[in-house]
């Protein structure tokens, strides 16, 4: 348990303190999310899918939210939330983590690898450069730990956030989009258009097993800083973070549905032509002067996540060692646990992409982020009943309006996933 111990009076000094786990939670948010995901949305739907990004956003917010609520009242993270719970969600939490963290570092390293090689053009595969991606996030993390995290994070989403909404307004500005307000959009009543909507709100704006890293993160922020916040403290953070990715998230899916539907274009299922074709047909509406713009904003993006994923996993296994061996004065990113699963974790994903190496990457994220909403449920449900059990102190339960909301939002969930299995299942 992280506590108070250093003396802030200013309260905006305080709250300078408590920003930062909202950062890192935009940075591993605004990714395969945003840039493939929505802008496909946008480009293969049209508006037709802006309800879902904006369900999605909605319906994830109260259990996103828990998570640096449970961490700013007790000190504690989620997994030793769920260690409360009982050995049913603890454990459940595990399988879920380890079935799924190697495919989605390998997802979003992929989709970073194939925007690097059509920026910088040096001829090499996907594989060779997520090799470097991934060595360049370890050597960063190993020798800067939180602090460079942090500092790196809010420097790369302000500027993402400064270049897409200036990408955004150039698209309005140039006048395109008029005839996707007016065309009709193909159905997405079908099993294809299903299994896509589901893989889209999977990873919008953010995987709900996130809330996990934002409350471990928001425990080496305080011991970074020596100040655990407030729940007002940690809510603004949150908010601060949550709705940025949201933001922008709704800004690629613009950029998707105005310039890039009804081109004609169909995508590339390889990541290396995939980002040419995203780079090429914003360039060619809006003229060769946005590529620079559309390129780095694009890289900066999936780097983000990439940094943000490959620092997270292993702060979770760092985290389940000290739930059995708790030692609590020492630092995560010193902890051989953290060092060693920061090397294993981003090899087994090299490898799983060296397997799938000539195999279609929208297939692979779309199976990673399908996996991510069929999990949201259980993990929603994990962190309503524990933020409204007797491990939250009272006064931090939210109130019976807020209870009743999350309800809502996750029968929402629970229901779209019932949906899901049945066009996959059962439609004929």
């Amino acid at each position: 348990m992280v506590k108070k111990s250093v003396n802030v009076n200013d309260k905006y000094q305080k709250l300078i303190l408590a920003i930062g786990p909202g950062i890192l939670m935009a940075g591993a948010a605004i990714g395969v999310s945003h840039l493939v995901q929505a802008t496909r949305a946008g480009a293969e739907y049209g508006f037709s899918l802006l309800w879902l990004l904006i369900l999605a956003v909605v319906s994830k917010y109260p259990f996103m939210e828990f998570g640096p609520r449970y961490a700013s009242a007790t000190g504690e993270t989620l997994i030793k939330g769920y260690r409360h719970l009982g050995n049913y969600a603890y454990g459940t939490y595990i399988a879920l983590t380890i079935g799924t963290m190697f495919i989605i570092q390998a997802a979003v390293t992929v989709v970073t690898a194939g925007l690097a090689e059509q920026l910088f053009n040096f001829g090499w595969s996907a594989v060779q450069w997520s090799g470097v991606i991934l060595a360049l996030c370890i050597v960063l993390l190993y020798i800067g730990h939180y602090k460079l995290l942090d500092l790196t994070m809010k420097f790369i989403i302000s500027l993402l956030t400064i270049c897409t909404v200036l990408a955004v307004i150039m698209a309005l500005g140039a006048r395109v989009g008029s005839e996707s307000v007016n065309a009709i959009p193909p159905s997405y009543w079908n099993r294809a258009g299903i299994t896509f909507a589901i893989a889209f709100m999977g990873w919008m704006p953010i995987p709900l097993d996130a809330a996990v890293w934002h409350s471990i993160w928001t425990g080496e922020r305080a011991k970074q800083t020596h100040y655990l916040p407030t729940l007002k403290e940690a809510n603004i953070d949150f908010n601060l973070g949550y709705l940025s990715a949201g933001f922008i998230g709704l800004l690629f899916f613009l950029l998707g549905a105005l310039v890039m539907f009804g081109s004609g274009e169909s995508f590339s299922n390889n990541s290396v032509q995939f980002s040419v074709q995203v780079i090429q047909l914003y360039s060619n509406t809006l003229g060769a002067w946005s590529t620079p713009i559309i390129a780095i904003a694009a890289l900066i993006t999936m780097f983000s996540t990439t940094l943000a994923v490959t620092d997270a996993y292993p702060r979770v296994m760092a985290t389940l060692w000290a739930e059995h061996h708790p030692n609590p004065e020492k630092d995560q990113s010193n902890s051989i646990i953290y060092r060693v699963s920061l090397l294993v974790i981003p090899a087994l994903a090299l490898i799983i992409l060296q397997f799938l190496a000539g195999q279609t990457f929208t297939v692979l994220i779309d199976f990673a982020s399908a996996l991510s909403f069929i999990a949201a449920p259980i993990l929603g449900w994990f962190n309503l009943k524990l933020i409204t059990g007797k491990s939250t102190p009272a006064i931090a339960r939210p109130n019976k309006f807020y209870r009743y909301f999350s309800w809502l939002c996750l029968l929402w969930l629970i229901a779209f996933t019932l949906i899901w299995f049945y066009w996959q299942f059962f439609y004929r």
